[in-house]
């Protein structure tokens, strides 16, 4: 029954958000654990962005040729298994290939979980998938939120990712058997994308553009805050906290605002809040001004990626092989826009490096008109 897999959808997102956060929290512990510099730590990280880009075609295949159900359920017990596994690793080399092996099914779960939230979607009379993406959102400050209470106590990261991968399982368990038994397939045995459309093109570059600028959020706002305005610590968190909180309240109100506006008209406007969000930000330079704009960019980009998966989707043979068209191009924007913005601030500042995410967010109004969906 359609209800049945949405819930089993909203679900699994969040058990892959909780997972994610999970391991984010204690980041800084498996750092002192390894006994990793930054610079380090950062080129281990990126062996699970790596590990997560080159798995997309494989998983868009199996999505495509033995459905996404079970592509979910077998990536989702993957990211169960392996998540204990990060806090074992004896050494910087040992950590960064089980991590990218843990970006590679994460990645397969991201892809498999949202191209069965297409199918969930195309069954329902109303738009649903943003809520998907907020159950992911609401995972990952639940896992976070756990892994903050772990670190208080003082619990070992193994302990608690054996804990939170348990739960993870249980979810499993509980939840798949309610996915979709019957989806789209796609026979044969070429696999891969082919060559994209323009129209999967435009959406490519949308979500690598809201990407660039939700990348830019998480890495770089609480840094601009407390250096380039001189804001206390606790008001530079308060940025990253205030575009979290906006991006989640965004993604449970997206559905409702897709069926009043449409798709484009939503893109286009959250293109142009994300756009004056953060040009308040830094035009601004004070706390106040920050911790506003983030949370306007936050609301902004809530819908973006959604509306651009669900477009991507419904535009190829099978979800599976359109959401990896465009992940992979807008999943980059995690390995390239971080570090530009920082080779970039140390020559002009960070203040005027992060107008990078200004450029990124106003091609959002520009190609909103590509997330028109195909019975529109």
């Amino acid at each position: 029954m359609p209800r049945a897999a949405r819930v089993a959808v909203t679900v699994v997102f969040f058990a892959s958000g909780a997972a994610y956060g999970s391991f984010v929290a204690r980041i800084p512990a498996l750092k002192e654990q390894l006994g990793a510099g930054e610079a380090e730590l950062g080129l281990v990280l990126f062996a699970g962005a790596v590990g997560a880009i080159l798995v997309l075609p494989v998983a868009a295949w199996l999505s495509a040729r033995v459905g996404s159900r079970r592509v979910t359920r077998a990536s989702l017990l993957a990211v169960a298994l392996g998540l204990p596994l990060l806090a074992l690793a004896p050494t910087l080399l040992t950590f960064a290939l089980v991590f990218a092996v843990f970006g590679a099914v994460t990645s397969a779960l991201d892809l498999a979980m949202n191209a069965h939230g297409v199918e969930v979607e195309e069954r329902y009379a109303r738009p649903i998938f943003s809520s998907f993406h907020a159950s992911w959102s609401l995972g990952g400050l639940a896992g976070a939120g756990v892994g903050g209470v772990a670190a208080a106590l003082s619990v070992p990261p193994f302990a608690q990712f054996a804990g939170v991968g348990a739960v993870v399982v249980l979810i499993l368990l509980w939840s798949t058997p309610g996915l979709l038994a019957h989806e789209r397939t796609v026979e044969g045995r070429q696999w891969g994308f082919g060559r994209p459309s323009a129209a999967l093109i435009a959406l490519a570059t949308l979500a690598f553009a809201g990407l660039v600028a939700e990348g830019a959020a998480a890495d770089w706002s609480a840094v601009y805050l407390d250096d380039s305005v001189g804001t206390s610590e606790a008001v530079a968190t308060a940025g990253f906290a205030a575009f979290s909180a906006t991006m989640t309240l965004g993604r449970l109100v997206g559905d409702r605002l897709t069926a009043a506006w449409g798709p484009v008209v939503l893109t286009r406007r959250a293109g142009i809040l994300a756009t004056a969000g953060m040009a308040l930000a830094l035009l601004l330079g004070n706390s106040i001004g920050g911790v506003v704009g983030f949370a306007c960019l936050g609301a902004g980009l809530a819908t973006v990626v959604p509306s651009v998966f669900r477009a991507a989707g419904q535009r190829s043979a099978s979800p599976g092989t359109g959401i990896a068209a465009v992940s992979t191009i807008g999943y980059s924007a995690f390995l390239v826009g971080p570090p530009a913005i920082g080779f970039l601030a140390e020559a002009i500042g960070l203040r005027a490096a992060l107008g990078v995410v200004i450029a990124c967010t106003t091609l959002i109004p520009i190609l909103a008109g590509a997330t028109r969906g195909v019975d529109e």
